[in-house]
């Protein structure tokens, strides 16, 4: 099994939700405040701008030691020497992702409950973000969160490392975290705060403090 220690703290992003500001600038200042994972999630480019991003993005994630997952395209990935491929059920298969990529880089798979997770697992993701964990805007199209009790349930029966998300923010990780969950992903909560630096160095010292 892959180490994931660096997805603790994994940051999806989402350039529609900084405010005005520069993806590159939210994302370097959240880089700095200690994050070490970044998936490129821009469901609305084309492949051609994508690969542009990705590759800027490639470029920032460097400088700071960090992870880069691409969302959906393992052309991209490879072609920018990203990290890793993250998947949902509307994608490649885990199985045909793996097959492009190799086994040196990670697949993510985006679960909405325990049957999916499992799946993903026995298909070969090597971590499954789990969600929506609380309520948040971009999952209810999902339905209700699921809540910690369900979350608690994915951890126990889920033996590859699951990653929460879904409305997880300053006030509610610490109840997350109790779930035994192998790490956080969030979007707004960083890229809405008008200091990323901050608060990813709060979440980060919230980890930390349950690990």
């Amino acid at each position: 099994m892959k180490q994931i220690d660096d997805f603790k703290l994994y940051l999806i992003t989402d350039r529609h939700q900084t405010g005005g500001r520069s993806l590159f600038e939210v994302v370097r200042s959240a880089l700095a405040g200690g994050v070490r994972a970044v998936q490129l999630r821009e469901k609305d480019l084309s492949p051609g701008e994508l690969y542009s991003l990705a590759t800027e993005m490639r470029r920032l994630t460097l400088d700071f030691d960090a992870r880069l997952i691409i969302n959906d395209h393992p052309d991209i990935a490879i072609a920018v020497g990203a990290d890793g491929v993250h998947v949902g059920v509307k994608s490649l298969p885990v199985a045909i992702v793996r097959s492009i990529i190799g086994q040196d880089r990670f697949i993510g798979y985006s679960a909405h409950n325990i049957d999916e997770a499992l799946r993903a697992e026995a298909d070969g993701a090597d971590f499954v973000t789990f969600s929506p964990v609380h309520y948040t805007p971009s999952k209810a199209l999902y339905g209700l969160p699921c809540g910690i009790k369900k979350l608690e349930a994915a951890v126990k029966l889920v033996k590859v490392p699951v990653i929460a998300l879904g409305g997880i923010s300053l006030e509610n990780i610490t109840e997350t975290l109790s779930a035994g969950i192998d790490g956080v992903a969030l979007i707004s909560a960083v890229l809405n705060s008008p200091d990323p630096f901050a608060v990813s160095q709060s979440l980060i010292k919230k980890i930390e403090e349950y690990a």
